[in-house]
């Protein structure tokens, strides 16, 4: 039981820095990909609009803010998974962190784009190149890897 409840507090740290760097990065790819930095955390409110939050280019309390909170609860399962894996056993290396980011991010791009009913895969794969998509999870990854890091330095 200890260990869901170490690991559940972690994630929620965990998953927020993995939200903050994989949205800022989403930001970027929407600038690139579609002229809006808001299209595609818009498009994460898909969840709750149906596809009129897919369309959405511009700032708005419903599609946006419900997009980012979509997003950041979704970046915190993720990171509980990360957290029940990082919490067994002692202090990992940093290739250890790396890795096993790069396996629950790899999970979670597999499970989101081709495990999901359309209705809840992220969205944003439907306003992003690729190539974009990939960098989103990337930096995901590397936020929970970094959060790690910074958390065992301490």
């Amino acid at each position: 039981m200890q260990s869901t409840v170490t690991a559940a507090r972690r994630a929620l740290g965990s998953g927020t820095v993995a939200n903050v760097t994989s949205t800022l990065v989403l930001l970027a790819a929407g600038v690139r990909d579609c002229r809006s930095a808001l299209a595609p955390l818009n498009a994460v409110s898909h969840w709750l609009w149906k596809d009129k939050a897919i369309h959405q280019q511009d700032v708005s309390w419903r599609y946006s803010a419900s997009g980012y909170c979509i997003h950041h609860a979704a970046s915190i399962f993720w990171a509980l998974l990360y957290e029940r894996w990082a919490t067994r056993g002692g202090k990992a290396s940093g290739a250890q962190v790396l890795g096993r980011a790069a396996a629950v991010t790899t999970v979670a791009y597999t499970v989101d784009l081709y495990g999901t009913p359309e209705r809840f895969t992220p969205g944003f794969e439907r306003r992003l190149r690729p190539a974009s998509l990939l960098l989103v999870y990337g930096a995901f990854g590397l936020g929970l890897a970094l959060h790690t890091m910074l958390r065992d330095t301490r």
